[in-house]
């Protein structure tokens, strides 16, 4: 859901609270409240599908077509999960899709570039976390080769796509960082105090960050991020928990830990058991990876701001295929936001599924699009 749907939804009026808490607050805290908790719970709806554009013979236009996905790292289970779909969705239309593995190296993209150069691909797609500054040189040679190198869930609607890509899906960031925050206010009754992860080497994190720091000035002043952790993408893995670790020893206080990309709750949630913070110490990110949602229902998350990663693959053909078509390109991705807690948890499926809890009135919206049925 786009930020201004988002920022929409909050009503003039304060939403009615619990007396007892209300009684307890200043006007301005109460009202801060009230607007966090409209925004949570216009988030627990089941998401419902928009269609990009016109319907479309997709099949026709991915006839004979080759995808090369790179990630920023294979080792991403967010990335990889994208693909994967991405992968079982090309098998039904007739698209081509490979991906490109690699372990977050930029020589590997620019490898993964030139091998698609190489071997007659059409549509290169650098996927959530490869900064095509990185990679210009290689963008060049890919455009003058004809092969279309697209970015998706990589840039925030704020910030501009690079001008060697042949389009860009972007997904705003800022937006999911505004749930976060409001989150933590709606649960803590407005008495957030956080330490947030991010990797400041990728552009989105931004955006997403301020979405944080704009849902608390806003909602809930006295709320406080205590630190923000910077931690790049090949040092999650050794960095992370030792950081988490210090980070909860030095701000005793601290009732959130904010990872904001979930993938990185593998490294932060061990970092809150070994200090001993398990109870008092909330985990809450954002993508709706499956290991994470397990973490949900397990007691270690509180709660996942989840995309659905085959809604994500099919919003992601469908705009490369429209552009392929002459089609407009949408101006985003256009998968809904869906929040996962302990009380919708099961509906993702023991263990969790890439594409379940969202319903599938989704597919059904994508196939008439593409006109499948």
């Amino acid at each position: 859901m786009k930020l201004t749907r988002i920022i929409s939804q909050v009503s003039a009026v304060a939403l009615a609270v619990s007396a007892g808490t209300t009684a307890a607050l200043s006007d301005e805290a109460a009202e801060g409240l009230a607007r966090a908790t409209e925004i949570i719970e216009s988030h627990r709806a089941m998401p419902v599908y928009e269609p990009a554009g016109e319907p479309f013979d997709i099949r026709k236009v991915a006839e004979g077509k080759k995808m090369l996905s790179i990630p920023n790292t294979s080792a991403n289970q967010f990335l990889k999960g994208i693909i994967q779909r991405e992968i079982a969705v090309g098998k039904e239309i007739g698209l081509d899709v490979r991906e490109w593995e690699n372990q977050g190296q930029p020589n590997q993209w620019v490898q993964g570039i030139e091998y698609a150069i190489a071997n007659d691909f059409d549509i290169v797609d650098l996927i959530s976390g490869v900064n095509p500054a990185v990679v210009e040189p290689q963008l060049q040679a890919a455009k003058e080769a004809g092969v279309k190198v697209f970015t998706s869930h990589f840039y925030d609607p704020s910030q501009p796509a690079n001008e060697l890509l042949a389009g860009d899906l972007p997904v705003s960031f800022y937006g999911q960082g505004y749930i976060l925050g409001n989150w933590m206010i709606y649960k803590t009754g407005g008495d957030a105090r956080a330490i947030v992860v991010k990797s400041d080497e990728v552009p989105p994190t931004a955006p997403l960050v301020q979405g944080i720091h704009d849902a608390l000035a806003e909602n809930c002043p006295k709320c406080e991020i205590l630190q923000e952790i910077n931690v790049g993408i090949t040092e999650w893995g050794t960095k992370i928990q030792p950081s988490v670790q210090s980070a909860l020893i030095s701000k005793p206080t601290a009732n959130y830990v904010i990872p904001i990309y979930d993938s990185m709750s593998q490294f932060v949630v061990p970092a809150i058991e070994l200090t001993g913070k398990s109870g008092t110490v909330k985990v809450a990110t954002s993508n709706g990876t499956p290991f994470v949602l397990d973490f949900i229902r397990e007691g270690k998350v509180e709660m996942d701001i989840g995309e659905s990663l085959d809604w994500i693959a099919r919003s992601t053909i469908d705009g490369y295929m429209r552009n392929l078509a002459g089609l407009d390109m949408p101006d985003d991705i256009g998968v809904p936001y869906y929040l996962f807690d302990e009380t919708n948890i099961e509906t993702a499926g023991v263990p969790a599924e890439p594409n379940k809890g969202y319903g599938d009135e989704y597919v059904k919206g994508f196939h008439e699009t593409w006109m499948m049925d």
